[in-house]
């Protein structure tokens, strides 16, 4: 499947800067989509997986091969197997740019966040613009004919994992890649950690997903220091399988709860872990709504306006907002998340709107319609959210 809005994006960024970073989880379709944009073009482009030893080999003198290739886009897969690379991309951007070619010269894939990003910081400041690639998004999967938002949330954005022949081949693709990443992928990013620790504390994740993260607890339960566990955690955001949701922090007078809530991004890996084959599976066991919280949250965020910043809300006294959208002082979001065809709100929802001077009140639910509820709250699809978002900018 073709994430359309991504290529585009992509496409106007590379008429912008001379390089960029695109940046997911294996098997999310970076090099799907990387292939797409190759057709639009000229002269062809040149595509290096860098966990290739014949890929790495023609970079064994890499200033002379770009040099060789010069006014091609260059698309480097798996940049972080080579970081190296990154001092001698900045060299080549900066003669390329004074020979006239200022833009579009380098793609780069990567399967970590905050290494590339530490990496490229310094050496490709001003040279490089990012693009986080997002799982199969609710807007996205229409072109599928009998797609459904259930199916998504059940199976996950992983394009293999969605597509799949049968609720139980999906699951045997993630359980599939959740052992590769633990066994093969994590190793190769230098990390020293046991598997079976890993796949623990990514089960514990999934169990209290959408709570707030308490490390030196995790550790316990785990059995090992509050240091190694914090480690363990950023290593599994690094690799973007986990996001960290922080807490708003306004000046308000107010005793603000302090630490994040963790979510895996991806809703079919936390079925996995959890074993949850079907839907009934799911829609009968505990997690079900801080599973829905997620798949919402990851949704929304994959669509959100550029400069809008994402907080959740909650104070010691129960004033709590699951999601805070920030634009400006002047324009805040704050949404509800429900499992329920009749969804209500809280008094603290309201309590915590009043707080943070939210302009516009959404509870967002599975069912189709969209209505007004009480107190100028607006109760609708989560699709509808995601297009409400768009007029945001």
């Amino acid at each position: 499947m073709i994430k359309r809005n991504a290529e585009a994006e992509i496409l106007q960024l590379l008429e912008e800067f001379p390089a960029v970073g695109v940046l997911g989880p294996r098997q999310v379709g970076k090099t799907t989509l990387a292939e797409t944009i190759a057709n639009a073009f000229k002269p062809e482009l040149i595509y290096l997986d860098l966990e290739s030893p014949s890929d790495q080999a023609r970079l064994k003198e890499p200033e002379g091969y770009f040099e060789l290739h010069k006014g091609n886009l260059i698309i480097l897969d798996e940049i972080q197997r080579v970081p190296e690379l990154f001092q001698i991309l900045r060299g080549v951007i900066d003669r390329q740019r004074r020979e006239g070619f200022r833009t579009g010269q380098f793609l780069i894939l990567g399967s970590a966040s905050l290494d590339l990003l530490k990496q490229s910081s310094e050496s490709l400041a001003g040279r490089i613009t990012y693009k986080e690639l997002s799982g199969l998004t609710v807007s996205e999967i229409s072109q599928v004919e009998g797609a459904t938002q259930d199916q998504l949330w059940l199976r996950g954005g992983f394009p293999d994992s969605f597509l799949a022949k049968s609720d139980e081949a999906s699951l045997r693709w993630r359980m599939n890649f959740i052992s590769t990443y633990l066994e093969r992928d994590v190793p190769q990013f230098g990390a020293r950690i046991p598997a079976n620790g890993l796949r623990l504390l990514w089960t514990m994740l999934a169990h209290s997903q959408g709570a707030q993260l308490n490390v030196a607890q995790m550790g316990a339960n785990l059995g090992i220091a509050a240091t190694t566990a914090k480690r363990y955690i950023e290593l599994l955001e690094d690799l973007l399988l986990i996001r960290t949701l922080r807490p708003w922090s306004g000046n308000i007078g107010k005793r603000l709860v302090r630490s994040p809530k963790v979510y895996i991004r991806d809703s079919g890996l936390t079925h996995a872990l959890l074993n949850l084959t079907t839907l009934d599976d799911v829609l009968g066991h505990p997690v079900i709504g801080a599973s829905w919280e997620g798949f919402v949250i990851e949704n929304l965020l994959s669509c959100l306006p550029l400069g809008v910043t994402s907080w959740f809300y909650r104070t010691s006294a129960g004033a709590e907002i699951d999601l805070v959208l920030e634009k400006s002082p002047k324009e805040k979001y704050a949404i509800e998340i429900k499992r329920s065809l009749a969804p209500t709100v809280s008094k603290g929802f309201h309590l915590g709107c009043d707080d943070i001077g939210a302009t516009k009140r959404f509870i967002i639910y599975p069912g189709k319609e969209r209505f007004p509820s009480s107190y100028g709250v607006t109760v609708l699809p989560l699709i509808d959210m995601m297009d409400e978002l768009h007029q945001m900018k």
